[in-house]
């Protein structure tokens, strides 16, 4: 079928209803799907991403080359979780028709982190994303071995910005070419302008707290509430229940899970970011203290009394040159302080609190198997993985 003057990958028009449904009452086409909903992501990204290079193409070949680029680096990882939570709010509330439609709406998402990510990777000066290097670096790269005019590093830069502003203009088209109704489309709209605007604000708090003498907690916690919790889960969320026309009761259920699951996701990336493996997380290990990240394990170390092992983290913190034994002692320092079990501790709090919302005995009555996916994501998303 067509969709927004695309064709999908698959026939994922409205249920048959002579399709047998599963045990829970999920129509089966349903069911296939999300049996591996982020492979079907990936293919719908794929599809509308070919489609768009056509038009590409016909300004310059160089420019789709480098769209080119775009499309390797949205296609080539990522565990689609934007993408997944938006579906599973839309089916939390009830939604089955449409889902080709849906599908390639809540696909524009990972356009929209696909821009952050290239854009956030050179505002950090990061050389590697995923074990490659960032399309900044890359860009720098085949300036200099092109011997080009210019310099290599602003060259790389401005195709970064680009590419990133590129992303962000096709994530809106993605979601309005969708094929959505007109009143599904006025119902997305308030949640979609907002994850933008949160998004971008989240981002500013960052370059902001980085530069200023502002390091406090309250400080780390608002940076991951808006530049990760709401774009990555809560929004998401909010958007697919507002697709599906769902209740004021549902959404303030699932935008509860959302912020708490998304703040834990965040600290949890902020552990991984110091203690994580290269080989699991695709970044050198302790490349958030050399960026200088203010994340809650810093604004914690900040905030210690015991101010000679918090100098060891600080010593480290925005150092570009941290050796591997600079690494060592930092991590050694912030669990000395007992500030990981800290943030392990709030991670497990939140993690519950958000499964508490979707499955407790105050939650709503959410459309099976919504609560349980969203409890095995809670759980997923945060993970234990160093």
């Amino acid at each position: 079928m067509t969709v927004g003057g695309a064709s999908t990958t698959a026939d994922l028009g409205p249920p048959d209803p002579f399709d047998e449904p599963t045990q829970d009452g999920t129509p089966a086409t349903l069911a296939a799907l999300e049996r591996d909903l982020p492979t079907a992501v990936t293919a719908d990204l794929a599809d509308y991403l070919a489609d768009r290079r056509h038009a590409c193409a016909e300004i310059a070949e160089e420019y789709a080359g480098a769209v080119d680029d775009l499309t390797r680096f949205v296609l080539a990882g990522g565990k689609r979780l934007r993408p997944t939570f938006a579906w599973w709010g839309w089916r939390a509330a009830g939604g089955v028709d449409a889902p080709a439609a849906v599908l390639r709406a809540v696909s524009a998402l990972e356009l929209i982190q696909a821009c952050a990510l290239v854009h956030d990777d050179l505002i950090d000066d990061s050389a590697t994303r995923r074990s490659e290097p960032t399309v900044h670096a890359r860009w720098a790269a085949r300036h200099a071995d092109a011997a080009w005019a210019g310099d290599p590093t602003r060259f790389g830069a401005a195709v970064a910005i680009l590419l990133g502003d590129v992303a962000l203009a096709w994530a809106d088209d993605m979601l309005h070419e969708s094929g959505l109704d007109l009143a599904a489309l006025a119902r997305v709209r308030p949640p979609w302008r907002a994850m933008r605007t949160e998004v971008l604000g989240g981002q500013f708090l960052d370059v902001q707290g980085h530069a200023s003498s502002d390091s406090s907690p309250e400080t780390a916690l608002r940076i991951s509430r808006y530049k990760t919790a709401a774009y990555t889960v809560e929004r998401p969320l909010h958007l697919g229940a507002a697709l599906a026309g769902a209740d004021d009761r549902t959404v303030s259920a699932l935008r509860r899970y959302g912020t708490d699951l998304g703040v834990a996701f965040q600290l949890r990336d902020d552990l991984l970011g110091v203690f994580g493996d290269p080989a699991v997380t695709g970044k050198p290990a302790g490349d958030d203290l050399r960026e200088g990240k203010l994340t809650l394990l810093v604004a914690l170390s900040r905030a210690h009394p015991d101010r000679r092992t918090a100098a060891v983290v600080e010593r480290a913190v925005g150092d570009p040159d941290l050796d591997v034994a600079g690494v060592d002692a930092a991590r050694e320092a912030l669990v000395a302080l007992g500030v990981v079990d800290d943030v392990e501790r709030r991670i497990t709090e939140l993690t519950a609190s958000a499964v508490d919302a979707v499955r407790g005995a105050d939650a709503p009555t959410l459309t099976a198997p919504a609560p349980e996916r969203l409890a095995d994501l809670a759980i997923a998303a945060t993970r234990r993985a160093r």
